[in-house]
């Protein structure tokens, strides 16, 4: 089965013959109305989706594109801290603000994603970083694993603004 006006094909394979690879991450339950319930099964973190309201739904909580918005600035800003704290630099406090713009024209998607970064850091030592360091940390930013898993068609803009 095909899912019809999106580019290129998207194919759902019937229970019996989806391989599994590994073991499941989240388990979802539909509440109804709308809404899911979704549960990390590693910890046990539960969080909440509700269908956005121009899209009929109550908008009480994170919207599932709310969520692939908030999973690429969270993706940059892990994925940067991981890369400076090897380099023995400290991210504390930096923070990014995420603005999703969904399509005007059918079918319905995620356009662009803007997300304004402020970073706070200091090496070990207290010092500031260089601009070798920054830089490093700036290809970071475009390279995490949810950045380079988006759709090429989906626009990412990162800002970023050392303090």
């Amino acid at each position: 089965m095909s899912v019809a006006g999106l580019s290129g094909e998207c194919r759902f394979l019937p229970p019996q013959l989806t391989p599994l690879v590994g073991m499941p991450t989240i388990q979802i339950s539909y509440l109804g109305d709308l809404r899911t319930q979704d549960t990390h099964l590693q910890s046990g973190t539960q969080i909440y989706t509700d269908a956005p309201t121009d899209n009929q739904g109550r908008g009480e909580a994170f919207s599932p594109t709310d969520l692939v918005a908030n999973a690429l600035g969270t993706c940059i800003l892990t994925t940067m801290a991981i890369f400076a704290r090897r380099d023995g630099i400290e991210l504390l406090n930096s923070d990014a603000s995420v603005t999703k713009i969904m399509s005007t024209e059918p079918p319905r998607r995620i356009a662009r994603i803007e997300i304004a970064m402020t970073l706070r850091a200091t090496t070990a030592e207290g010092t500031p970083l260089t601009d070798a360091q920054k830089a490093k940390l700036e290809k970071v930013a475009h390279t995490c694993p949810v950045a380079i898993s988006l759709h090429p068609d989906l626009e990412q803009a990162v800002t970023i603004t050392w303090v």
